[in-house]
């Protein structure tokens, strides 16, 4: 069952994290990396094992690919927080790297988790050569200036744009800031796989965009404590999201109709894609 699977994911990414960090003990930025990697849903991660499980390529191996999109997950959150960015005191429930440490510390912890990141995209227990270099070109696309970067600068931009954005230009920026990396993380298995990435692209983008419309629902009348972060920073800042353009129930019925179109991207695996399917679900009932 999925909440069974998500659990053996989650422990197994955080086990294999922990082992990349204690090959490093005694350098001075670790402790903070260690910080940063804790908690979390690891959906991303999730996407990354199940996707793999798809063309029969088993957890332990495609491990190091999961892991790897959670330290470079964990780095962009400890670069967001930051006050030049998000500027953010509170993350999965505990003060966030900067607040508990100071500012350098944060900034060096986030360049050293994603640096991490694609050493351990490297593994050769991903498989052969050619492959692991396909993966990390991806991931570098999805990760850099073309994907999550562009995002995150499509958003400060837009903090100071003298009108609100249109609901193309919010799709187009968050396709990069938070969808990005999630449609690596749907691909990374069928890449690792030499097999066709279509499929698996369209569920991720579907999954993507209402992954942040339900952030944004949850951001309107989710319960603080559980989202472990504070709540109403757009509206209180004046952005607009998917709540303000399209009201609270057309976003909720926005990421219905997402989540069926990530369905039924999926028809060509079968019954093989049922935890993807869960996980689709999950996506827009979680409460934080």
């Amino acid at each position: 069952m999925f909440p069974e699977r998500l659990k053996q994911v989650q422990l197994g990414v955080q086990a294999a994290l922990n082992d990349a960090l204690a090959q490093r003990a005694g350098i001075p930025v670790v402790h903070a990396m260690r910080y940063a990697l804790q908690g979390g849903k690891r959906i991303r991660a999730f996407l990354v094992i199940e996707g793999a499980a798809l063309f029969g390529i088993p957890m332990a191996r495609a491990m190091p690919a999961a892991a790897a999109v959670e330290a470079l997950h964990a780095y962009s959150l400890v670069h967001d927080d930051l006050p030049c960015m998000d500027n953010d005191d509170l993350r999965r429930g505990q003060p966030t790297v900067h607040v508990k440490w100071d500012e350098a510390t944060a900034v060096l912890a986030g360049d050293a988790l994603q640096t991490l990141a694609f050493e351990l995209c490297c593994d050769p227990l991903l498989g052969q050569a050619d492959r692991r270099i396909e993966l990390v070109r991806a991931f570098a696309r999805a990760s850099g200036a073309e994907g999550m970067v562009l995002g995150q600068a499509l958003d400060i931009a837009a903090e100071s744009a003298a009108t609100p954005l249109t609901l193309q230009e919010i799709t187009a920026l968050q396709a990069g800031k938070t969808g990005a990396l999630i449609s690596f993380s749907a691909e990374a298995g069928p890449i690792l796989a030499g097999a066709d990435r279509a499929p698996l692209a369209a569920y991720a983008n579907a999954l993507g965009l209402a992954f942040q419309i339900a952030d944004d629902i949850l951001d309107v009348e989710g319960d603080p404590a559980k989202a472990g972060k504070r709540l109403g920073k757009d509206a209180g800042a004046g952005k607009a999201t998917f709540v303000s353009l399209l009201g609270l129930e057309g976003a909720k019925s926005r990421a219905r109709a997402l989540i069926d179109e990530a369905e039924t991207a999926l028809l060509p695996y079968g019954a093989t894609a049922q935890n993807l399917r869960d996980a689709a679900r999950f996506v827009i009932s979680r409460e934080m």
